[in-house]
């Protein structure tokens, strides 16, 4: 079941509530009793070395450092 998290208005606290995902938008209370919560935008990240894509490399970075290969004198 998807977890989501929320925020409470009212004192600031961070939950997580788990439920189905056709109920995703409805409100939640905070554990401390209060309703004015908003639901937060949450990542997903998925790793791990499973046998899957494995991107092929790219161009080779400039050796030069700085925010732009080094040729302005910026870094």
């Amino acid at each position: 079941m998807p977890r989501y998290e929320f925020r409470c208005r009212a004192c600031g606290d961070t939950f997580e509530v788990n439920r189905p995902m056709t109920e995703s938008g409805e409100p939640a209370t905070c554990p401390q009793g209060h309703g004015d919560t908003v639901k937060l935008l949450s990542t997903v990240a998925f790793t791990g070395r499973g046998g899957g894509f494995t991107p092929s490399p790219g161009p080779a970075a400039s050796s030069g450092g700085g925010c732009c290969g080094g040729g302005c004198g910026c870094g």
